[in-house]
């Protein structure tokens, strides 16, 4: 609340024997002020929907008790890829993994989309198998790579024994730790 003092109202007087009236400053109560403006973030703060976390959409099968029933794949169309450590990837084509490769990040856009060339669009499937060695980041690395290459089917797997002797012979040949 603003207080002013009004009285002694007319015109400036000078002489002897006039007293000189005592000019208050203006005072400004800012409380009022304070709650409203503590109203409002209580207001905005109350009101606003929090930002929800942004997520991939997988698109997960369904499952089968059956194994008969479960998603067949054609062996020519298959691309497995295995993150490991030191930012390497290993990959095959088919379903033998003797014939394995060594790439990194950089190369293995150009090896899935060569794959997706060769392959119909409807049998090609990537199979990601991070190995023990890998980092979450990879593993997250090599999903966003299958949103970029706009690859349609792809699942994660777990790698086999087998699989990962042939990944952990051939970091050994390359002496890469």
């Amino acid at each position: 609340m603003a207080e002013m003092d009004t009285s002694g109202g007319g015109g400036h007087k000078k002489g002897p024997g006039v007293k000189k009236s005592k000019k208050l400053s203006t005072r400004v109560d800012l409380t009022p002020m304070v709650d409203l403006g503590f109203l409002l973030i209580t207001f905005f703060i109350f009101t606003t929907t929090m930002s929800s976390p942004t997520a991939m959409k997988l698109n997960l099968p369904k499952d089968t008790d059956k194994p008969d029933e479960q998603n067949k794949l054609k062996e020519s169309a298959a691309l497995t890829v295995m993150p490991s450590k030191a930012n390497y990837i290993y990959y095959y084509e088919g379903l033998d993994p003797s014939k394995l490769q060594q790439s990194d990040w950089k190369k293995i856009r150009d090896v899935i989309l060569d794959k997706k060339r060769r392959t119909d669009p409807k049998d090609f499937m990537v199979i990601i198998k991070p190995t023990q060695d890998a980092t979450y980041k990879n593993t997250v690395d090599m999903l966003d790579e299958m949103k970029i290459d706009d690859v349609k089917r792809y699942a994660l797997v777990d790698i086999t024994p087998d699989e990962y002797k042939f990944v952990a012979a051939t970091e050994q040949a390359n002496g890469i730790k």
